[in-house]
């Protein structure tokens, strides 16, 4: 057991599954006192361990923090170190002795440590990951050697416990200036007095004939590949920099200097070993860093999060552009989906604008670096003109296949969200990005293998869009008749709107049905959302009874499919669901899932099946749908997850839901829903008067 010697450290997500262990209140009941670094906390973590004789944990942020910085990003790696901490140079830290030691660190993962070095050096990985890339037009044509200085805030712990102090700012830039009479020198000041929340060493500087300063955000692994050699006083920067294979000078005493890869101004008594690049790195990256799997938020590797990296950096692409200066102008949003959305469109901060109507998104003078964005397939009036004169690029919105626990209608938030440029899903008269890459995207075998894990995981827990019904087998009176289940739809959704023609409402799906299988045992189950009450399409009863064997409005879709024969529907998802299952699919529209050679479509003279020549397997069909089509979110670690990780999440919350009884509360009774839609509203108006006054 862990006593934190700050309520912060405590509250830090996945704290627990970082440190390995749990936390407590009581030194009497704790074995560890834990504090960060070398800070107050530390020092305090320091004294309560030699007054309950208890073992000191100094925590620090791992060398690959996470996407953004700390103040919206929770931490995806931790160091735990019980003699030191890393940046402090006056005494020992695990991380030091283990480099004086005679063990080698690359024993056993030599492969693995060179993979890690080239996808950090190939994806520009940094301890922050947010920055957009260094502008090439900042360089100077003519420049005949070009040498980074980077300067840190004023007061940085590091760079007093590295040895150096603020003097050393000034003869660090007076060396670079003598040591290399023909270079430009390029002055990268750091992302937080960019922000202007503290100050740095070189705030005075000005552009000059030898110096270039960089006031501006930027990737530090992009800079770093324009330049010769790098110096720093006690920066991480310096490392990255060695990573990417430049000579790097210290003017402090860093955790990687003093082993003989860098040129160094200071000297340490206690390092007396010469360590390479390699051995550096496998030492900081994998015997001193802790990971978290951002997937199943269990203990997990480098690679686990390098990973999660890359998707947030090329989510960040596709969303802002690869210069990260696009804006997400959103058109004609309700406020509470307004609420719900913008925590998952703001992976950059102020980057999610909300406009009424196509005037209003005009006022904030799109450009081409914009995005004008939409809820469904048809943009709102007067957008598509905005978009043709001002070169923003358009984008339709769309919950997920695998949206959440709990009804969108209901206004819980998504998981899942669907974001194309070409068309949407549902449309089938035109073409959408889904049926462009099912078309033509060659799966590979680990994409396929991937699918396959991700439908038995799907298929082994029950889950479909919304996972909201009770799971428990199906007592049909069938006898020896095939079962077909019909699933009911919203009538005026747009899918039945744009892809049926002869059968468009659920009265006469369940006709046609009967029509082609007079014997068959027919089990229609209405719609989530038209139960609710929420949406349109409410088929009577008794009405459904002429064609209809047995109505269900109890059991899940999962537990209705699983009973069942075959399925027969208009567009609905659930034929999807089954095809996951295993069970024969006949369709009456064109769904996304049609035309592929994997249903019977009784519709197939329509124009979105002449589009779909291709024969799909069902991996590859499930690879486009679920793993490459949809953006999939994690609340808590605020950032894009995959597709088996939004899985988990609807497995840990649905389980929780229904141990505890309350998975039925979510979809029972029309106030209680009332209620909750408007805490939610009163909570977007609570936030809207803040950000006003």
């Amino acid at each position: 057991m862990i006593i934190a010697a700050s309520q912060g450290i405590a509250d830090i997500p996945f704290i627990s599954i970082l440190t390995g262990q749990d936390f407590c209140k009581s030194p009497r009941k704790a074995t560890h006192a834990a504090g960060w670094g070398a800070k107050k906390s530390g020092q305090r973590a320091a004294r309560w361990a030699l007054r309950y004789g208890l073992t000191p944990l100094f925590l620090e942020d791992g060398f690959l923090r996470s996407f953004g910085t700390g103040d919206r990003f929770p931490p995806l790696s931790l160091i735990v170190d019980d003699i030191g901490i890393y940046y402090d140079c006056t005494r020992p830290s695990a991380l030091e002795n283990l480099l004086n030691s005679d063990e080698d660190p690359l024993a056993g993962r030599r492969e693995d440590v060179a993979r890690a070095m080239d996808l950090m050096v190939r994806h520009r990985l940094s301890k922050y990951n947010h920055a957009p890339p260094f502008d090439a037009s900042r360089l100077r044509p003519d420049d005949r050697q070009r040498i980074l200085i980077v300067d840190q805030t004023a007061g940085d712990r590091s760079i007093g416990l590295g040895g150096a102090d603020a003097a050393s700012f000034d003869l660090m830039l007076k060396a670079a200036l003598d040591e290399h009479p023909a270079a430009t020198l390029y002055i990268k000041t750091h992302p937080e007095v960019v922000a202007g929340r503290k100050g740095g060493h070189y705030g005075h500087l000005r552009d000059d004939e030898r110096m270039v300063v960089l006031r501006e955000d930027i990737d530090p692994m992009s800079l770093i590949d324009h330049m010769d050699q790098v110096y720093v006083v006690s920066s991480t920067m310096g490392f990255e920099a060695l990573l990417a294979g430049k000579k790097v000078t210290c003017f402090g005493l860093p955790w990687y200097a003093g082993w003989g890869v860098t040129d160094d101004r200071l000297s340490s008594d206690r390092r007396t070993r010469s360590r390479s690049v390699e051995e550096l790195f496998a030492a900081a990256y994998f015997h001193y860093t802790r990971y978290l799997d951002p997937v199943t938020h269990q203990r997990g590797t480098i690679f686990d999060v390098i990973d999660w990296l890359i998707r947030q950096r090329e989510t960040a692409d596709f969303l802002y552009g690869p210069d990260r200066r696009g804006r997400l102008i959103c058109v004609g949003f309700r406020r509470w989906k307004q609420a719900n959305l913008t925590p998952i469109l703001s992976l950059l901060p102020n980057r999610v604008l909300f406009a009424r109507d196509a005037e209003a998104a005009g006022a904030l003078c799109p450009t081409a670096s914009d995005r004008l964005l939409w809820w469904g397939s048809e943009p709102p009036a007067g957008i598509a003109e905005l978009a043709a004169s001002t070169g923003a690029r358009t984008l339709r919105m769309e919950d997920g296949f695998l949206r959440s626990v709990g009804l969108g209608s209901d206004l819980i938030p998504p998981l899942s969200i669907v974001l194309d440029p070409v068309g949407v899903y549902f449309d089938p008269r035109t073409p959408s990005a889904l049926e462009r890459d099912l078309a033509a995207h060659i799966r590979t075998p680990a994409e396929e293998t991937a699918a396959a894990h991700i439908r038995r995981l799907i298929v082994s827990h029950g889950l479909t869009k919304y996972n909201l019904e009770q799971r428990r087998p199906a007592t049909w009176p069938s006898g020896d008749r095939a079962v077909i289940l019909v699933p009911g739809q919203v009538e005026d959704d747009a899918s039945i709107r744009f892809g049926c023609s002869a059968v468009s409402t659920n009265g006469g799906l369940l006709q046609s049905v009967r029509a082609h299988r007079p014997d068959a045992f027919i089990v229609y189950k209405p719609h989530p959302d038209v139960l609710s009450g929420n949406r349109k399409g409410k088929l009577a009863l008794q009405e459904a009874r002429q064609w209809a064997d047995h109505i269900e409005t109890g059991l899940s879709v999962v537990s209705c499919i699983e009973a069942c024969d075959e399925v027969h529907t208009m567009t609905s998802l659930t034929g999807f669901d089954a095809l996951l299952r295993g069970r024969k699919v006949v369709t009456y529209g064109q769904p996304f899932y049609a035309g592929w050679g994997l249903t019977e479509d009784r519709d197939a003279s329509r124009a979105a099946f002449s589009r779909r020549q291709r024969t799909l397997n069902l991996d590859e069909l499930t690879a486009g749908a679920l793993l490459r089509y949809p953006l999939y979110w994690d609340p808590a670690l605020r950032g894009f997850t995959s597709c088996e990780g939004v899985v988990r999440q609807i497995i840990r919350a649905r389980d929780e839901l229904e141990q505890c009884n309350r998975l039925e509360r979510m979809k029972s009774g029309y106030v209680r829903r009332q209620l909750r839609k408007a805490r939610l509203l009163l909570g977007v108006f609570a936030m809207k008067r803040k950000k006003t006054n």
